[in-house]
């Protein structure tokens, strides 16, 4: 059984705004048994809490032609995080709360869409939205169980962090470490939260369709040696399609500062239940090699079947070459990365980094006749202060271009400052 749980904050009318969020019948019952005594020193002891402010200016222009001028917006958001310790004894219970407001600074006319405020009923953004998730908690020796607000990063499902606040899911997960260098990860998800929204809704398949209130997913990660590491996931939209994934991540000491890391992935797509046929297998790996402050990286990725890349709409997918704006993963699709990155703690200048990448698409199947061609590339640099009494504040600029004979050719620039304050 599910409780809405709805805390008012004051609106510009005087008026009262509701910021919802859905807590597990479970998660009550845990609260419960925190107000024992004895349970109380852990609980509170190992507890920690942040704040952390986000502003964020968008701005999307569209290149091709018949296309609406320029996507824009600027917008000020703010998570706060709450995550207890565990009660003392076998089973540890704990409590984790995440709230999120987000706050409009400019939409100018015609230019909303840009996924930072939830839309309105006239085509433009809301002024202020907001959520508060709770998170319940268990733990029994090295393994966890949360469940209620989850936010996840996984090889077959994955939230997405790329605007103002991030995306959540409702559901429950399971963390087990009681082998050495052996992680088992189970967990059912039955609603998710997109990144402009404070409603939870069914989940779909993006480019693919259908609607389900079910994902459930299991695997392993196993350390073969200090420096590789196999994985494996089964992934299941109920009613739409099923997720085979096998991964490996080696790194390579070459010596002098030097080395090699290599990341491989496979995943095997197809239908579950009566929905659709669904057909894709989808290879991916990335080189990188590193000297001193410099990285080097080449990447390729292939589809393969009848269909693009599965995977849950509006979160992230596990892709090599899944980048600020594309995935590369339409049918047949075929695609290549070569990415540089450069730390300039190198030459004495910790907290500045700088990174680009470009990626080339081709093979594509599309409606007009001839192959289909993309390509993108994106410029990232992001400094954080280290010292002093702006320590923590993060500055980044987000640049990015795609060209495209079957979708949009657009220029994005993204700007976002951030800075997290310890509560305690």
């Amino acid at each position: 059984m599910e409780k809405i749980m709805t805390v008012h904050v004051p609106s510009k009318a005087g008026r009262t705004r509701p910021f919802k969020g859905y807590v597990p019948a479970g998660t009550l019952l845990g609260l419960s048994l925190l107000c024992a005594p004895a349970a109380q020193a852990d609980f509170v002891a190992d507890s920690k809490g942040s704040l952390e402010a986000r502003n964020f200016y968008f701005n999307r222009d569209f290149r091709q032609d018949g296309s609406r001028d320029k996507a824009e917006e600027w917008a000020q958001g703010f998570l706060l995080r709450m995550e207890s310790g565990y009660t003392a004894g076998t089973f540890g219970f704990g409590l984790d709360v995440l709230g999120m407001a987000g706050f409009k600074l400019d939409s100018g006319g015609g230019t909303a869409g840009t996924n930072l405020l939830p839309p309105d009923l006239s085509g433009g953004s809301q002024d202020r939205y907001g959520e508060l998730g709770l998170t319940g908690k268990m733990r029994v020796s090295n393994s966890t169980l949360k469940f209620g607000t989850l936010q996840i990063k996984d090889p077959v499902v994955s939230s997405n962090d790329t605007r103002l606040l991030p995306s959540t899911f409702k559901g429950g997960l399971v963390n087990v470490q009681e082998i050495d260098r052996l992680k088992l990860t189970a967990g059912q998800l039955t609603q998710i939260n997109f990144v402009d929204s404070t409603d939870y809704q069914d989940m779909t398949a993006n480019r693919i369709g259908g609607q389900s209130d079910k994902f459930q997913f299991a695997g392993a990660d196993y350390q073969f040696l200090p420096n590789l590491t196999a994985q494996y996931r089964y992934g299941q939209l109920e009613n739409i399609y099923q997720q085979n994934y096998l991964g490996l991540v080696h790194t390579l000491d070459l010596g002098s500062g030097q080395s090699l890391k290599s990341d491989v992935r496979y995943a095997r797509s197809t239908e579950d239940g009566n929905f659709r046929d669904i057909d894709n297998q989808a290879f991916g790996a990335l080189f990188t090699y590193s000297l001193g402050g410099h990285a080097l990286g080449l990447g390729y990725q292939r589809m393969s079947g009848d269909d693009p890349f599965p995977y849950i709409g509006r979160s992230d997918p596990y892709l090599v070459n899944f980048v600020q704006i594309g995935d590369f993963a339409n049918i047949d699709e075929h695609s290549w990365q070569a990415r540089y990155d450069y730390n300039f703690v190198a030459l004495g200048v910790p907290g500045l980094t700088f990174m680009t990448r470009y990626i080339s698409g081709d093979n594509v199947q599309r409606t007009a006749p001839g192959e289909g061609k993309e390509w993108e590339r994106n410029t990232d640099i992001a400094y954080v202060v280290q010292d002093g009494s702006l320590k923590g504040l993060g500055l980044k600029w987000r640049n990015a271009s795609v060209r495209s004979n079957f979708g949009n050719d657009l220029d994005e620039n993204r700007l976002i400052v951030s800075y997290t304050v310890a509560l305690w």
